[in-house]
């Protein structure tokens, strides 16, 4: 199963088998914050914000591309920010991770290889309901 986590502060990619990861990496990648500044500062904080978010694109499809090559994981657990997500998922070398049964899980913390561990334990995990 293949994990991919991303947020403004960092990233995790992993391919587990089983309980276990094989391979994994987990690293931070500075994005600023919204700034309350108006003008001209508001929209060169956006420029660079935005510029620094497509860095951390950019380098997490290519750690994907590594850890989760094509045919290789069997599933696919997502999570982080939706919109980075969706980014790193639009990359067209990454269109068989699409074609994956996935889960979803964004209401993660920032990735860590804790985070990292508890997406695969939620991701496996199986919800039973049972009705009378």
């Amino acid at each position: 199963m293949g994990v991919l986590l991303i947020r403004r502060g960092g990233y995790a990619v992993g391919l587990a088998r089983g309980a276990a990861f094989t391979e994994s990496k987990v690293g931070k990648r500075h994005v600023l914050s919204r700034t309350a500044a108006g003008g001209w500062s508001q929209q060169r904080f956006a420029r660079r914000r935005g510029n620094q978010a497509d860095e951390l694109v950019r380098a997490v499809v290519e750690h994907t591309l590594r850890i989760l090559p094509r045919g290789i994981p069997h599933g696919l657990v997502a999570g982080g920010d939706k919109a980075l997500v969706r980014a790193v998922l639009d990359d067209p070398r990454l269109a068989h991770l699409d074609a994956l049964p996935r889960r979803e899980l964004y209401d993660l913390p920032d990735p860590r290889r804790a985070v990292l561990e508890e997406a695969l334990k939620r991701g496996r995990a199986v919800r039973v309901t049972i009705e009378d």
